[in-house]
């Protein structure tokens, strides 16, 4: 049979990419805890019969490290794959996850015997046990303590469920009837997967699906080589840091060096801080993803985002580092080292095309949990706050986003007030959060959460308190976050570290979470004056900010006057 013309490869690869559309819409419309159906923080994903990404929903890039490591298991260990099977894991070091929270599931496909591909999908659950509340502080010592792990095993075997497995992981957390309804959201979502894959399978059979999704992975393949080739040869090198992972320690760099050589690109860590003692590790399937990122956000959006560009760029980290840890290494955290691991990419390949890299952007999984008791039922509300996106070469950054590695929603205050025994004092913008620049940093968002009735416990994760968003060309950084605890009357405790747990707020206190802002690009001086009035009247920028950083006067009249010494003052002081 001759080889499917391009329009019925493309057919057939939107059907792909649609097949997991719906799962992800199926997985959040079942789901039970807030954090997936509300957050949307969950994948799904279509491999083909070896195990190869050939279509991934628009969800979490993070999150296709979790589910390629699973799939990658699941062929190379001789299971017995059977019709009607169904995986579950979480383990990082020995399931292919990148956090525990993080349950992947995943089913291999089968018609008339013949193994024709892979559905999985994966969510962030809210518990799975540990000694923290929600499984997910940055401050466990190992991943003993971080929760439940578990191994890739059947949770459904040729059609039929193991309630023990089931029992299993339900029992081990704080929510077992919540845990119980999400994994069986799960499922269900991989029931639509593989009835939709079998669907497409016997329209066009086998070998026009074959050669399909050959034709797709080598089209990103070359793609990907394109767009290697169009970057000027070299070797370029960039070091961000993570905070400090002990209060007055050094910060921990993270190293990149990303060589270009014709149509081949690789990746080298060396020169990154040893694994931590704290849960901020990255295992290589989460290395591989962001890197993955990095790299497709700037060379070119539009490449596929399947195992065909995936297996063309070579990622190097020297074992025992940060980003290849050895077990029993804590990794809870995982995701503020990855998004270092995004900037270190970033700032390297700054160097080589520079009129395509934004400046710094918040790049933190700013994490926070708070859990506690009602009525005799436990309760775990976990959040994840946005921040800035760093100023881009051409345009303002982005105000109040996630970035990188994370593409969660926020909780809806009104569906968070519902749901738990807490009650939202304020969420709003930080003024002068953003970096100056010609281009201006976007800014960061501040939320107080207060405890009613009888506390709360609060743990978290969280990185960019202590080393800013860093600016480009000129621009100035951006301003770091920070949690601020046993909040009365607008006064609290500000930590000293975004990686705590076991923090009791008393009812009526509130905790302060100000997610860091981004980085400028260009010099200030160089900022349309009606640009920072629009953004002094808007509130982004103080008129303090407006003469210090970029020398606009804003009088009463309304007028603009540009003082430059003043401008010229500040940068001079900034830099010495």
């Amino acid at each position: 049979m001759s080889a499917p013309d391009m329009i019925t490869t493309q057919v057939i690869g939107n059907a792909l990419l649609g097949i997991a559309e719906e799962m992800g819409v199926a997985l959040r419309r079942s789901a039970y805890s807030t954090n997936i159906k509300e957050r949307s923080d969950c994948s799904t994903a279509v491999f083909d019969h070896a195990g190869r990404l050939i279509a991934q929903a628009e969800h979490m890039p993070i999150h296709m490290g979790s589910m390629a490591g699973l799939i990658a298991h699941l062929v190379g260990a001789d299971l017995g794959l059977t019709d009607g099977d169904v995986f579950i894991t979480n383990d990082p070091y020995a399931g292919g996850g990148t956090h525990l929270p993080d349950i992947t599931v995943a089913a291999p496909v089968f018609r008339d015997g013949e193994l024709i591909g892979f559905v999985a999908d994966i969510a962030h659950h809210s518990d799975v046990g540990g000694r923290v509340p929600g499984s997910n502080s940055g401050d466990c010592g190992s991943i003993f303590e971080e929760g439940l792990r578990i191994p890739l095993v059947r949770l459904v075997a040729a059609g039929r469920l193991s309630t023990d497995v089931l029992s299993f992981v339900t029992l081990n957390s704080r929510l077992p009837e919540e845990r119980g309804g999400d994994i069986r959201a799960q499922l269900a979502a991989c029931h639509i997967g593989r009835t939709r894959l079998l669907e497409l399978h016997d329209r066009y059979g086998a070998a026009t699906l074959r050669e399909a999704t050959g034709a797709l992975l080598d089209h990103a393949s070359r793609r990907l080589r394109a767009a290697v080739a169009a970057v000027p040869d070299g070797e370029y090198a960039f070091t961000d840091h993570l905070d400090p992972d002990e209060p007055g320690g050094a910060p921990v760099p993270v190293a990149a060096t990303v060589t270009v050589a014709g149509e081949r690109i690789a990746v080298d860590f060396t020169g990154t801080g040893p694994q931590s003692a704290l849960g901020i590790n990255v295992v290589r399937s989460a290395l591989e993803a962001t890197v993955c990122y990095a790299v497709k956000a700037v060379l070119d959006p539009e490449i596929p985002a399947n195992g065909g560009f995936f297996d063309g760029i070579a990622i190097t980290a020297p074992e025992g580092c940060l980003v290849n840890p050895r077990p029993p290494a804590p990794v809870a955290g995982r995701t503020d080292c990855c998004q270092r691991v995004a900037d270190a990419v970033l700032g390297a390949l700054a160097k080589a095309l520079p009129e395509r890299v934004p400046a710094g952007s918040h790049s933190s999984v700013t994490y926070f949990t708070l859990a506690g008791e009602q009525g005799g039922d436990f309760w775990v509300y976990p959040e994840v706050v946005a921040g800035g996106m760093g100023a881009r070469p051409d345009r303002d950054g982005l105000d109040a986003v996630q970035v990188h590695i994370t593409n969660s929603s926020n909780l809806p205050i009104e569906a968070l007030e519902l749901e738990y025994p807490l009650r939202v004092n304020a969420y709003e913008l930080i003024t002068d959060s953003g970096g100056a620049g010609r281009f201006r940093g976007g800014l960061g968002i501040r939320r107080e959460i207060q405890a009613l009735d009888s506390g709360a416990e609060f743990s978290s994760h969280a990185d960019r308190q202590q080393v800013p968003p860093w600016g480009l060309c000129g621009g100035l950084p951006g301003d770091p976050g920070a949690f601020v605890v046993h909040v009365r009357d607008g006064e609290g405790e500000r930590l000293r570290s975004g990686r705590v747990s076991g923090i009791h707020l008393e009812p009526g206190e509130a905790v302060r979470i100000e997610a860091p802002g981004s980085g400028g690009h260009g010099d200030p001086l160089e900022r349309d004056p009606g640009a920072v009035a629009a953004d002094v009247a808007d509130g982004r920028v103080s008129p303090a900010a407006a003469l210090d950083q970029y020398g606009v006067v804003l009088t009463a009249a309304g007028l603009v006057d540009v003082a430059g010494t003043a401008a010229e003052r500040t940068r001079r002081n900034a830099t010495t």
